[in-house]
């Protein structure tokens, strides 16, 4: 028997709770984890609150996330003993996902644990920094250069936008950082960003063109936000969209991309391949510094995660909450 968070369906209401679960209820796989560290995302929140449909079979172990040592497998990649990463594949949301002490995966999306990384700073990185490596490479692959000017990173607290932001300035980029939480301010500016701006400057509809600012962006919002930043951004810049905090639209014009040669990059982090996972974990494994995690990362115990997820509903999350399944 081993520790979960469980969701449940009963008509239209989602009921969770902290139970044992036995082994054998343990979804299909070829490898079995023993979990040491999962996360709360975003996502995570959407399904444990019942906010969001995002869980689309019941019951669910939530947790898009985990960090763990494998305890048996029949998968030829894998053996007891291997350390390994999970992110995305639908775990969480059509398999039992990281919010357990136990998990039963499909090899195939496992990944082996960097070396410069134990498991709770791999989970201090999750799904929301590997994202964040994602952008970077699709900025870094368009050719936008550090001397190129600044790169813009939206939803800068949360923990796409942490991540990013101390990635971007490890490897010699200068960052500004778009945040509605002026109080953060001096955390931001801890992770390397160089300028704070107010997100109210880019929520709401502008021109379809405006003052070319930057060389690049991140962003984690959408809507608005990212025609604004569209709008904004040089000749032959790139924007990596990966999120959509303000909104699934796209309220804008293709002024942008046919006057001033702008790209925009769509960075799925779910169904990514397995190379391109790599390499996101690469980089972060060579340019992160692993003390940054420190600042971006807030321990809960597996036992307050389903109390945790509501603080992504009320503002107060900063970075990653990183949760420990095993106390």
């Amino acid at each position: 028997m081993f520790s979960a968070i469980l969701l449940d369906k009963s008509g239209s209401e989602t009921k969770v709770s902290l139970t044992r679960v036995s082994d054998n209820e343990l979804p299909d796989g070829d490898v079995t984890v023993d979990v040491a560290y999962s996360t709360l995302n975003y996502k995570d929140a959407l399904a444990i609150t019942g906010k969001s449909p995002v869980v689309r079979s019941f019951p669910m172990v939530p947790g898009i996330d985990l960090a763990g040592v494998v305890a048996e497998s029949s998968h030829p990649s894998w053996s007891p003993g291997d350390a390994v990463v999970l992110n995305g594949w639908g775990v969480g949301e059509t398999h039992w996902g990281g919010l357990a002490q136990r998990a039963r995966l499909r090899g195939d999306w496992l990944i082996p644990l960097p070396d410069a990384f134990t498991a709770r700073q791999a989970m201090a990185i999750g799904t929301a920094g590997y994202t964040a490596s994602l952008c970077v490479e699709a900025l870094v692959r368009h050719g936008v250069d550090p001397d190129d000017g600044e790169v813009l990173v939206t939803g800068a607290t949360g923990g796409v936008g942490s991540v990013a932001i101390a990635l971007l300035t490890a490897i010699g980029y200068t960052v500004a950082a778009a945040t509605g939480k002026p109080a953060e301010a001096g955390y931001l500016k801890d992770l390397g960003a160089s300028t704070i701006i107010d997100r109210a400057e880019l929520v709401e509809r502008g021109k379809a063109l405006q003052k070319e600012r930057w060389a690049g962006v991140v962003e984690a919002a959408g809507s608005h936000t990212l025609v604004n930043a569209l709008a904004q951004t040089r000749y032959d810049g790139a924007v990596a969209a990966c999120g959509l905090a303000h909104g699934m639209d796209l309220p804008g014009t293709v002024a942008p991309f046919i006057l001033r040669g702008v790209t925009l990059y769509g960075i799925d982090s779910v169904q990514a391949p397995t190379p391109r996972r790599t390499q996101a974990w690469a980089r972060l494994a060579r340019d992160l510094d692993p003390a940054a995690l420190e600042s971006i990362a807030t321990e809960v115990p597996l036992g307050e995660a389903i109390s945790a997820a509501n603080q992504f509903f009320d503002g107060t999350v900063r970075g990653r909450l990183v949760v420990d399944v095993n106390r």
